[in-house]
């Protein structure tokens, strides 16, 4: 005889002892085996590495609290840590403001049909979805200093200007690497923001026409206000991302010249990969993740604010 399908879920929902089990369970089940073994465990043996002193050039190691004093107390952590506050804050700044202004740009050429914006979305998103290893090496190309140098090709031949250091000069190697890694995030942004602008009631905007208000204050005070949420997530978003990246870096400038462009994700990898300090590694690792959670944490305490 079938069995009917409340039977068949009150069977489910029940454990060997026959207590209930909430009706989410079976379905988060598989997704929670899925976030522990590649999420959760690493991550625990990484916490766990960080109290050793294991390398990758020897078997074995031991549990011991000096890789902490030691890695702490390095006079170079100080600068990767200052590269990453300017590397994150420029990049969050950078793919917020751009990704708006693409969003706005889109919204406002399709609300009036114009040609062309769906090829506006389709090359911002082209970066997107290339790897951070291919966009480093094509920004490369493009910034090199010798003949084959793109820019300097053209500020050479149009404006007669000498060879700009965007890789060699400390300062234009910062600054190359957020240009590129605005470049890569942005289409990320535009998408989510586009979104949210797609979910503004337009009312609001007439009414506040009917006032006299211009582009500016509708922007500021209707715009901005009602997808403030977004912007958080965004935002959130945006940092976690840029705080583990590296492989971009690494193919753009490699942490040159003289380390001004190696941020903490890639201090690590150089820990572990270059060094073979696998102990020191996995403290940098652990020191980027209490940072992700802090500043995650401050974003969902601003989001709730936003939400009372």
């Amino acid at each position: 005889m079938a069995t009917t399908a409340v039977e068949t879920r009150q069977r489910v929902g029940r454990t060997a002892g026959g207590r209930r089990l909430p009706p989410a369970v079976p379905w988060l089940a598989p997704l929670v085996a899925i976030a522990t073994l590649f999420y959760l465990w690493p991550a625990i043996q990484v916490i766990r590495l960080s109290f050793t002193n294991a390398s990758l050039l020897r078997e074995g190691s031991s549990y011991t609290l000096e890789t902490y004093s030691q890695t702490l107390s390095d006079p170079t952590l100080g600068k990767v840590l200052g590269v990453t506050v300017v590397f994150v804050g420029a990049s969050i700044v950078g793919q917020l403001a751009l990704g708006l202004f693409i969003a706005l740009v889109v919204q406002r050429a399709v609300r009036r049909k114009l040609r062309g914006a769906v090829l506006v979305r389709s090359i911002v998103l082209c970066a997107w979805v290339m790897p951070g290893i291919l966009i480093g090496v094509i920004w490369q190309i493009v910034l090199n200093e010798s003949s084959f140098g793109l820019v300097n090709a053209i500020l050479g031949d149009a404006f007669g200007i000498d060879p700009v250091p965007f890789l060699s000069d400390t300062t234009w190697a910062v600054v190359s690497v957020i240009v590129a890694n605005v470049r890569h995030g942005t289409a990320f942004s535009m998408l989510l923001l586009y979104a949210g602008l797609m979910a503004v009631n337009r009312e609001l905007y007439e009414a506040a026409r009917v006032d006299g208000a211009g582009r500016m204050r509708l922007l500021w005070h209707i715009t901005l206000p009602q997808i403030r949420p977004i912007l958080l997530v965004n935002a959130i978003l945006i940092t976690i991302s840029t705080l583990n990246t590296f492989d971009m870096i690494l193919s753009l400038t490699g942490g040159g010249p003289a380390q001004a462009t190696e941020v903490l994700a890639l201090h690590t990898y150089n820990s572990v990969f270059v060094n073979f300090n696998l102990a020191a590694g996995s403290v940098f690792a652990v020191i980027l993740l209490v940072v992700s959670l802090l500043l995650t944490v401050g974003y969902r305490r601003m989001l709730r604010a936003d939400q009372l």
